[in-house]
């Protein structure tokens, strides 16, 4: 099972006391980028959310905005320190004092001096308002997550689909090169016979250079080699664990086997179909960067 890195979800709840909404996307990265967005009361948490989000989520670009407002209470949003207020004020109206100034503006200041207002509630976070926000982080991330895995299901069936091509231009490699090699000695001979005539070389001698030439391009190897990362790639497809890193070090192994046949088979024939190959491999190549 492959993950996409692509995925969305959204969850609101609004209880008569309060609205909250939480909101996830995701789109590819190579590694966790995470930007979130939080009220300041939810600050002290924003460890914990990266958590969550990496436990969950794993890998990729994601934006996690999360809003919080209270409906009710409101008029009993704030305190005041009220003895702290009173001293800034007997302090402010003595030096107004000296100065012979007026006092329009002492209240005011006094109010908004250094911790005269304090427990603002949108500044408070109680351990029963984090659980509903916690609740409802789950519940978004779970969303992303299972939009991921559909969109997996979809990235899953085309990378199938691209292998089943590889391998069926392979098969026809393979029927193709024994007809490669027959043609590559007649060739050899025909050459050689024109350049020397019929008198002028030992058979025995030609015969052993043209087994030499043919071993060096020889693509047995790698037309092994090919059909067994292929089956590679379709069984990690199918491991419970989404790895899309894994996956592209099987990519990379596909490719050196097509070059290396496209390189060593020369031959027309063999080489449109490495053409083909080397197509479907870089669509498998494009579709494995949103592979989580």
């Amino acid at each position: 099972m492959i993950k996409s890195m692509t995925g969305f979800g959204q969850i609101s709840s609004d209880d008569g006391q309060s609205q909250m909404h939480v909101e996830v996307k995701s789109l590819n990265s190579k590694f966790l980028d995470l930007n979130l967005r939080l009220p300041k009361a939810f600050t002290e948490k924003e460890i914990e959310v990266r958590n969550l989000v990496s436990e969950i989520l794993e890998r990729g670009k994601v934006s996690v905005v999360i809003e919080y407002e209270q409906v009710q209470g409101a008029e009993i949003g704030q305190a005041y320190n009220e003895s702290l207020f009173v001293a800034y004020y007997a302090e402010l109206k003595k030096l107004a004092d000296r100065v012979l100034a007026p006092y329009d503006q002492i209240f005011q200041l006094a109010l908004n001096s250094p911790d005269v207002i304090k427990n603002s509630q949108e500044d408070q976070l109680n351990d029963e308002t984090w659980k509903k926000v916690r609740d409802l982080l789950l519940q978004a991330l779970k969303q992303c997550d299972q939009f991921r895995i559909d969109e997996g299901k979809v990235l899953e069936t085309m990378l199938k689909n691209c292998c089943a091509t590889i391998e069926k231009n392979l098969e026809s490699v393979k029927l193709l090169d024994p007809l490669r090699v027959e043609r590559i000695r007649e060739r050899l001979r025909n050459n050689v016979t024109t350049f020397l005539g019929e008198e002028g070389f030992d058979l025995n001698r030609l015969e052993q250079e043209i087994i030499f030439y043919v071993e060096k391009l020889d693509i047995n190897e790698e037309k092994v080699r090919l059909k067994s990362h292929l089956d590679y790639f379709v069984q990690a497809l199918r491991e419970p664990q989404s790895n899309g890193k894994k996956l592209g070090f099987i990519a990379q192994e596909i490719g050196r086997e097509i070059n290396t046949i496209g390189s060593k088979s020369n031959d027309a024939e063999i080489q449109k179909h490495v053409v083909v190959m080397k197509e479907e491999l870089e669509k498998i190549k494009e579709q494995l960067n949103n592979v989580v």
